[in-house]
């Protein structure tokens, strides 16, 4: 669950890119200094983490607006691959590792995965190099733009799968394509959209189409995590549509620099 800010700011860099603003010069040092928040995405079944997700933040903690406000356009694909180093090595330094099967997730703008100046190949590569093990990545495609490029981005995809990397599809619900990447795609995790979670305890049409997506999910072997989880009676009814993963200030904020602490408790059992 990428802030909205962040989402706002991948597309406008896209959309100036693709319209003719010069061709993104790579040069060392012309990003701002930035840092790392971990989010934790919880199983409601037994109170374990199931992954972190790695969330921008300025050196002093303050948002990611306060970052992304002074990145040039120019410089997108430099300060997004960025990110992924600084996620990985952050969460290292976190001790993420230390927890056996717990997954790092980090976020990529689809159009920009197909980018030559992506550099998501020198990801893989980084990640070997510094320890961290690919099976234990998930890449969320944040689909917050058209996409332009299915056949392209299925490439990507795959090159992932071999690789033993994840992929997930942020924000499903709410953005462009969703029913068609899921269909083209095939992705390992769909994460359901924060408005669609937030409208569940008093909108039956939200309710519908949660189960009906989830459902579809089960029978295509894809896993579902839910956003934006902020109470326990909102975690029981997802746990009771089938959605185990589930991710939200409920279970804990984002931590930063630091894995936060999990203040979720187990249910008591159903009596009789």
């Amino acid at each position: 669950m990428q802030e909205v800010e962040y989402q706002f700011w991948v597309r406008e860099q896209e959309r100036k890119l693709r319209g003719g603003s010069p061709k993104p010069i790579l040069i060392k040092g012309e990003i701002p200094r930035f840092s790392m928040a971990f989010q934790p995405i919880v199983s409601v079944l037994d109170g374990s983490v199931f992954a972190f997700e790695a969330l921008v933040r300025s050196e002093s903690g303050e948002s990611a607006h306060s970052v992304l406000s002074r990145v040039q356009p120019r410089n997108f694909h430099l300060f997004d691959k960025a990110c992924r180093s600084r996620a990985m090595t952050e969460a290292i330094r976190s001790g993420l590792l230390q927890h056996p099967d717990q997954k790092l997730c980090v976020n990529v703008n689809p159009n920009a995965a197909i980018s030559a100046n992506s550099h998501l190949r020198h990801t893989c590569d980084e990640a070997i190099g510094i320890g961290f093990p690919l099976d234990r990545l998930i890449i969320e495609l944040v689909e917050d733009d058209e996409i332009c490029d299915f056949d392209g981005l299925k490439r990507v995809v795959d090159d992932y799968r071999k690789c033993g990397v994840k992929v997930a599809m942020d924000d499903f619900g709410a953005g462009y394509s969703g029913l068609k990447l899921l269909s083209k795609l095939q992705p390992d995790i769909i994460k359901l959209d924060m408005g669609l979670i937030s409208r569940l305890h008093e909108d039956r049409t939200s309710q519908v189409i949660v189960k009906a997506i989830v459902q579809a999910c089960s029978e295509l072997e894809i896993t579902t995590i839910a956003e934006g989880v902020e109470s326990y009676d909102t975690a029981m009814r997802l746990r009771d549509m089938g959605v185990a993963l589930q991710q939200g200030y409920y279970f804990a904020r984002p931590g930063f620099e630091h894995l936060p602490h999990v203040t979720y408790t187990l249910p008591e059992p159903a009596l009789g």
